[in-house]
């Protein structure tokens, strides 16, 4: 029985040495710059186990872990194993530091990557190693190594470990070399990543690092990370230190190293046959291989759609990401972008994008808005940027724009004289257009359906279809930015008169004599189910609206028959039917107004008018926007009409709104891209939602991989802010309830919610609005008091918790939860 063998050893292969062993003896054996050492083999683990061996398989099936650690602690390692481990590390030199790595038989296998599943030990020395290598051992069987074993099939039973000790290179910089780009595929280009120190915050994803591509023999892209950590050796191991503030934007590899670096990963890539995932480490110049992997999962080719790498900026998806939740079409992403140019040019800054695709989602740079308030220092900005795009987390560090406080105002003024301009002249086209949009929208449907030619249909793009979106975005535009800032003071101002709960109450009943366009589709449903009207009406006047309705590939509620009868089917379902709910919040709003004549009577008639005013721009607001969903019904039937006109179908969907066009020309050449484009798509819509919050440089394939990953907040910088164990977030409406909590990602999973339980999920939208009546409260991790679970929860009067950040994390389905919407507190009264 050999427990101990030479690193180079013949017969290190991937049952004796493990999958990390086997791959660095072939390094070692092909003349590749390897550090010297020994492995301990899967015979010397599977004569430690010998004697407890059942016990770990049974408390593995149990799912202990804890119970398996403290097996292997309360154990020796066999004296001839042990005699064996200490000649070979004697016969590295006196006291060498090693490294001690767990090299699995189920690791590094072909479509798997068990990489980080088992531990590592760095600087280890004299009696150490022994702790060390039983460490390894112990770790096959810590918790993430056997959820990931059951995850993808591989019998515990069959496992064995192996252990690699290697002398440890004292680096001054390591990192990881992909030998094809990681994300797209491209076998023509190797994508390094380079920090300083050890490399174990490289990998463990603990900092931003310099990243290099090469390709065609030459440096083609270079972007230097903001490296605030480096591993560093101490007595007995390692820690993280703050990096120099001279070193931390200064690039950790030249030009020539990092063509050495390529060459060298050129030669694993040539000794496995594939592209290879390689980590290094560099000291005085030199570089050592120390691991290699074939890089798995590297399915199609595909794209790279991500806005935060072009700089370190805050990234939210709360407020307009609320209503884009989904991964976007490329379409799609056009559309969005003229409509942000369109209905947002107020908070817009030259050379600044304020809005991101990142990872296929919807994002919008809270670093430019920020900047803006603060180059004016208004106060009041700040907090009215809370009330519409959620609370920032404490001693979340905004990153500034690299632009002086001078040159943002100076850019901003004549801005701001131009946007007041056109939105009083916009305003004055508002009222005509609410009333003639439906009309418009019905014509511009039935014009692009009777197209018989592709060229004819491209040219209804700039004669009709573009001029309406854009017309639709500016009084969206004019409708939001009519009272300054008459939506956020009011509330704020009225709460402070009135207290919480009636204040909450006066603010409803915002439809006034008409119907509150977030309501709609809830309203035209019990319309609907009551027959009061037909359902070609309801798709008429409420089919455009739903949960996905800025994403044109998703057919609308009222192309959808099956969508409508799910709906139906939960309205014979709920607890109370809406006209009862919009009655009962009636009566309180009266009663909280004769409170509050009775308080402040010389103050009512005032407040009163201060209040139809601010109704009046909630209700021109949800208009307008209603209007502009009308109108991207319009672009899905432009989209859908190409695809039959020139016989590639929803293929146009994954092209951009130019690609589209140049098709309907006779270009076929932008069809080539769709298979890429497509495998795109579907890779970042197969992730879990990203944060809502992102600084800096994000990775969306790597956070969802993370076992550890956070769903609210990720700071590229390496800055950890604090995960808070309580549940609170913006007063959405007031009440207070306790029940049974009902955790939904989506809502077409709405049927697993009854009537009186608890929705918690990460947003709404209009979408999640038949949903409502049938719940006892709301609780969200994204939104603000401006968000559309607050609005339709107060109209309501169902107490609603928004923007929480964790509730999704934090709250269990099926516990008992307290929520308190005037506090805005969610309480755990206990578990299921």
């Amino acid at each position: 029985m050999k427990t101990v063998i030479p690193l180079d050893d013949a017969g290190a292969d991937l049952a004796t040495v493990g999958g990390k062993g086997a791959s660095l003896a072939a390094l070692a054996r092909a003349g590749l710059p390897v550090p010297g050492g020994f492995h301990v083999t899967t015979e010397a683990y599977r004569a430690f186990v010998a004697d407890f061996r059942e016990d770990i398989l049974a408390a593995a099936a149990a799912g202990d872990a804890d119970r398996i650690a403290a097996l292997f602690a309360g154990r020796e390692i066999p004296d001839p194993i042990t005699a064996a481990i200490r000649a070979a590390y004697a016969a590295l030199g006196d006291d060498v530091p090693v490294a001690v790595r767990s090299s699995a038989t189920a690791e590094d296998l072909p479509g798997m990557s068990f990489a980080g599943q088992q531990d590592t030990f760095l600087n280890v020395t004299g009696d150490g190693l022994l702790d060390a290598v039983r460490n390894c051992w112990a770790s096959l069987w810590n918790a993430r190594a056997i959820a990931y074993r059951d995850q993808n099939g591989v019998p515990h039973d069959d496992v064995a470990l192996a252990v690699v000790v290697q002398e440890l290179v004292d680096a001054d910089a390591a990192g990881v070399m992909f030998t094809a780009d990681p994300v797209t595929g491209a076998r023509d280009r190797t994508v390094i990543n380079a920090s300083w120190g050890l490399g174990e915050s490289v990998v463990g994803g603990g900092v931003t690092p310099d990243t290099v591509v090469v390709s065609g023999g030459a440096v083609v892209e270079e972007r230097t990370g903001d490296k605030r950590v480096m591993t560093v050796r101490v007595p007995g191991g390692t820690r993280e230190e703050p990096v120099p503030g001279d070193l931390r934007r200064v690039p950790v590899l030249t030009g020539t190293q990092a063509l050495a670096l390529a060459e060298l990963g050129a030669r694993v890539q040539a000794l496995y046959g594939s592209p290879t995932d390689v980590e290094w480490v560099r000291r005085d110049g030199d570089f050592s291989v120390v691991q290699a992997r074939p890089i798995t999962g590297s399915g199609p080719r595909v794209e790279e759609w991500n806005d935060s790498l072009k700089g370190d900026y805050l990234w939210t998806s709360g407020n307009l990401g609320e209503a884009v939740p989904d991964v976007m079409t490329p379409v799609t992403w056009s559309f969005v972008r003229l409509f942000i140019k369109e209905a947002m040019s107020a908070s817009a800054l030259p050379g600044f994008d304020l809005v991101g695709n990142i990872g296929g989602r919807f994002y919008m740079n809270l670093s430019v808005v920020i900047s803006i308030a603060r180059a004016f220092g208004v106060r009041s900005a700040l907090a009215a940027i809370e009330q519409v795009f959620g609370r920032l987390p404490a001693g979340l560090e905004v990153p500034p724009l690299e632009m002086s406080r001078l040159r943002i105002i100076r850019t901003v003024l004549p801005m701001s004289v131009h946007i007041r301009r056109k939105v009083r002249t916009n305003l004055k086209g508002m009222r005509p257009f609410l009333a003639t949009s439906l009309e418009r929208c019905e014509e511009l449907r039935a014009t692009i359906r009777s197209t018989s030619l592709a060229s004819e249909l491209a040219g209804l793009w700039p004669q009709a279809v573009e001029p309406h979106l854009v017309t639709a975005c500016r009084m969206l535009e004019a409708a939001g930015r009519q009272g300054g800032s008459t939506l956020v003071l009011t509330r704020a101002r009225l709460r402070k008169l009135a207290g919480e709960t009636d204040a909450e109450a006066i603010l409803t009943g915002a439809g006034g004599e008409g119907e509150l366009a977030s309501l709609g589709l809830l309203t035209g449903l019990g319309r609907l189910a009551t027959g009061e009207i037909t359902r070609e009406t309801f798709a008429r006047l409420y089919g455009h609206r739903g949960p996905h309705e800025f994403e044109v590939s998703i057919p609308r509620p009222g192309e959808d028959p099956a969508w409508i009868d799910a709906q139906l089917a939960g309205l014979r379902d709920v607890r109370a039917d809406a006209e009862g709910l919009l009655a009962r919040q009636r009566k309180a709003r009266e009663e909280a107004w004769a409170r509050f004549a009775q308080r402040h009577p010389r103050r009512e008639a005032a407040m009163r008018a201060r209040v139809e005013r601010w109704a009046e721009v909630v209700r021109d607001r949800e208009a307008t926007r209603s209007e502009v969903i009308r109108a991207f019904w319009v672009l899905r039937d432009f989209v859908l009409r190409a695809g039959e006109l020139t016989g590639h179908g929803d293929d146009l969907f994954h092209l951009y709104l130019d690609e589209l066009l140049a098709v309907l020309g006779g270009d076929a050449a932008p069809l080539e891209r769709v298979p890429v484009r497509r495998a795109t798509y579907e890779m970042y819509a197969a992730l879990p939602p990203y944060p809502t919050l992102i600084v800096g440089r994000f990775d969306p394939v790597r956070w969802a991989a993370d076992p550890g990953r956070r769903a609210d907040v990720y700071d590229a910088r390496g800055a950890v802010l604090p995960a808070v164990d309580t549940v609170t977030g913006f007063p959405g409406a007031p009440g207070v309830v306790e029940g049974i909590a009902r955790v939904i990602a989506r809502p077409e999973d709405g049927g697993q919610l009854r009537p009186g339980e608890i929705l918690v999920t990460t947003l709404t939208n209009v979408g999640w609005t038949p949903l409502f009546p049938r719940v006892a409260a709301v609780v969200t991790d994204v939104g603000a008091p401006l968000s559309h679970a607050s609005i339709v929860a107060r109209e309501l009067g169902i107490p609603a918790v928004v923007g929480t950040g964790n509730a999704t994390m934090r709250v269990r389905d099926g516990d008992r939860i307290r929520v308190d919407g005037a506090r805005g507190t969610v309480e755990l009264v206990g578990h299921p």
